[in-house]
C-alpha cells in the first residue's frame, strides 16, 4: 500500500492533519490508529470521561515508574486509544495557555510561534458558540461552549470566594488576560463532546482520498539511508507496511511518538543498543524534556446539595439518563471540572503559576486512578484542586525493550527541584485562605482531605507528596528548537537529520503551556499542516 502522507495516530493533531492536508483533492493521505472508533456511548456523553478514564478498549492505562518524591508511587496516566485520541476522553476544557508561553517558544529560537503567530491559527479553528470577538473565533470546525448558566449553582459560591480571596472575576480565560476565576468554557455541541475526531476527522473521512485503519499500531518507522519511506504495522494479527511518497508524520502522542522513534532507530545509541536496536540516527533528546503538570485536590462536605445529591441515587441516574437521552441536557452533558481560575502563589510573579479547579462533586473512596464520577460519595460534597502551571522538574521517555507492544518507561521526576514543591506548598496555603472566606467558610461542613489538623508547613508538603497526581497533561519528549543537541524537531517540525519525517503533538512542546493542553495541541496540527501543505507547494 502506498500513499502521499501517512499519519501515525488519529489523536487531537493526528485528525487536524487528516482533515486539513485531504482537503486537497491530489494527495491520498492515510491514517493508522491503534484504537477503534469513538462512537462509544462513554467517549459521546460528556460526563463518560469517568467512565472512559480507565477503560481497557479507549485507553492505554500506563503508569508511571515509582516517582522518588511520591512516596514512591506508580502514577495512573490515561492515554487516549481511540480516533481523537485524548481529545475523546479528556475532561474537555478549552484553555489556549498564556500569551508569555508562546512568545517563550520563539524566544528559545522558534520563529513563528510567538503569539502574535499563533491567535491566528487558534480563531480559525475555533467555532465559539457565543461568538467571535478579537480573541475567539467562529465558523472553525471544533465548537467551543460557554456553559455559565448550565452549572451547578455552587459554582457561584466558588466565584464568591475567588473575588474575596482576591482574584479577579475572569469570564474568558482565553481572552485578554488568563489570571482570575470563571467559569471553563469546553468543546462539546448540543451535549455532545467535540473532539478533534468529530471536529475534523469525521468530515473527511467522506473523502475518497482518505483512508484510515483503526486496530492498527505501528511496530516501526522504515527507512532508506536517512529518509522515512514509510511504517511497519500490526493489524488484525498480520505485520503490514504502508509506504509515504512524501512525508512520515508521527502524532502518537508525548509517550508513543518519542516510543516509536526510540524502536525505529532514533535515539540515545546506548539506550538503543542496550535492546538491540541498530542506530538509524543519533538523537540523545528523543524522550527527555518530559513535562506534565502535578496537582492535588482538598475534598469537603458540603452543608448544601452538590452533584453527589443528583449522580448518586439510582433513581435519579435513571432520570438524569433519560433527560440526556430526549433533550442531549442537564449533568450528563457537562464536565464535572465547571469552575476555575489562574493565580499567582507570589504577587511578585509576573503571571499567573498556578491553575485552580472547582468541582461540586467529590469520590474520595473511589479505587486509584479511577474517576467514579457516576458513583460519588454518598453525602455533599465537593472539591477544590490546584496543579502548577509552569513546573521545572522534567523527567523522560524510555522503550524498555524491542517490543512495540510494552509499555515504556515514563519517568517524570516530579517535584525534583526545590521551586516546584516550594509553589506547591504556596498553593496549598491558598485553598486554606479560599475555604477561610465567607462564601466558602458558610459551605464547608468539613475538610475530608487532607483534613483540619494537616497545618503545619512538614504536614502539608507530606499531604502532597502522598496525594499529589498527574493532571494529564504530558509533553516535551520530542521537544522543538533550533540545536539538534537540545532538541528533536526543528520549528518546522521537521525532525533533525532525517529528512520525510515530522512529529505533530504535545510532544514538540519546548515548555509547558499553562493550563489544559488539548487546544493547544489541535492548534499544533493546524500550524503543521500549514507547513506541510506550504512545503508540498
Amino acid at each position: 500500500m502506498e500513499t502521499d502522507y501517512l499519519i501515525v495516530g488519529a489523536g487531537s493533531a493526528g485528525c487536524v492533519l487528516a482533515g486539513r492536508l485531504s482537503a486537497r483533492e491530489d494527495t491520498r493521505v492515510t491514517v493508522i490508529e491503534a484504537g477503534g472508533s469513538d462512537q462509544h456511548p462513554w467517549v459521546r456523553m460528556p460526563i463518560g470521561y469517568g467512565k472512559s478514564f480507565h477503560h481497557p478498549r479507549l485507553n492505554w492505562r500506563y503508569r508511571t515508574d515509582p516517582e522518588p518524591s511520591l512516596e514512591g508511587r506508580g502514577i495512573y496516566w490515561p492515554r487516549g486509544r481511540v480516533l481523537g485520541g485524548s481529545s475523546s476522553i479528556n475532561a474537555m476544557v478549552f484553555i489556549r495557555g498564556q500569551r508569555e508561553d508562546y512568545d517563550g517558544w520563539e524566544a528559545l529560537g522558534n520563529p513563528g510561534w510567538a503569539y502574535r503567530d499563533v491567535l491566528p491559527v487558534f480563531r480559525r479553528m475555533e467555532d465559539n458558540l457565543a461568538g467571535a470577538d478579537e480573541w475567539r473565533g467562529s465558523g472553525g470546525p471544533l465548537s467551543v461552549a460557554d456553559v455559565s448558566r448550565l452549572v451547578h449553582p455552587l459554582c457561584n459560591r466558588f466565584l464568591a470566594a475567588g473575588r474575596a480571596a482576591g482574584l479577579d472575576a475572569n469570564p474568558d480565560f482565553n481572552g485578554a488576560s488568563q489570571e482570575g476565576v470563571g467559569i471553563y468554557q469546553i468543546t462539546t455541541r448540543k451535549g455532545i463532546r467535540a473532539s478533534a475526531s468529530s471536529a475534523y476527522l469525521r468530515p473527511a473521512m467522506r473523502r475518497p482520498n482518505l483512508t484510515v485503519l483503526t486496530h492498527a499500531q505501528a511496530t516501526r518507522i522504515l527507512f532508506e539511508g536517512k529518509r522515512a519511506v514509510g511504517v511497519e504495522y500490526r493489524r488484525g494479527g498480520k505485520l503490514l507496511t504502508i509506504r509515504a511518497r512524501r512525508e512520515v508524520i508521527l502524532s502518537a502522542g508525548a509517550v508513543n511518538s518519542p516510543q516509536l522513534l526510540q524502536l525505529s532507530g532514533i535515539g540515545d545509541p546506548g539506550l538503543l543498543a542496550a535492546h538491540g536496536i541498530d542506530t538509524v540516527h543519533a538523537s540523545h533528546q528523543v524522550g527527555r524534556n518530559l513535562q506534565d503538570h502535578l496537582g492535588f485536590d482538598y475534598i469537603y462536605r458540603s452543608r448544601m446539595p452538590t452533584l453527589n445529591n443528583i449522580l448518586r441515587p439510582w433513581w435519579s441516574q435513571l432520570a438524569l439518563g433519560i433527560r440526556y437521552v430526549l433533550a442531549r441536557s442537564g449533568p450528563l452533558s457537562l464536565s464535572v471540572n465547571q469552575a476555575g481560575g489562574f493565580f499567582r502563589t507570589d504577587p511578585a510573579r509576573d503571571r499567573p503559576n498556578m491553575q485552580l479547579y472547582f468541582s461540586p462533586v467529590s469520590y474520595i473512596k473511589a479505587v486509584p486512578g479511577k474517576r467514579q464520577l457516576l458513583r460519588p460519595d454518598p453525602y455533599p460534597g465537593f472539591l477544590v484542586g490546584v496543579s502548577n502551571c509552569h513546573p521545572t522538574s522534567r523527567g523522560h521517555i524510555r522503550i524498555r525493550s524491542a517490543d512495540p507492544f510494552a509499555a515504556p518507561q515514563i519517568q517524570p521526576n516530579y517535584l525534583s527541584t526545590d521551586e516546584d514543591m516550594e509553589e506547591m506548598v504556596e498553593a496549598a496555603y491558598f485553598l486554606r485562605r479560599l475555604a477561610a472566606t465567607s462564601p466558602m467558610a458558610e459551605l464547608i461542613a468539613e475538610e475530608l482531605r487532607p483534613g483540619a489538623g494537616v497545618m503545619a508547613r512538614a504536614e502539608i508538603e507530606a499531604d502532597i507528596r502522598h496525594r499529589a497526581g498527574s493532571v494529564f497533561h504530558a509533553s516535551g519528549t520530542c521537544g522543538m528548537g533550533p540545536d539538534p543537541a537540545t532538541s528533536v524537531v526543528d520549528s518546522r517540525l521537521r525532525v533533525h537529520g532525517l529528512t520525510g519525517l515530522r512529529v505533530v503533538d504535545a510532544s514538540i512542546f519546548p515548555r509547558l503551556i499553562a493550563g489544559n493542553t488539548n487546544a493547544a495541541v489541535v492548534m499544533v496540527g493546524e500550524m503543521a499542516s500549514d507547513f506541510i501543505l506550504a512545503d508540498a507547494r
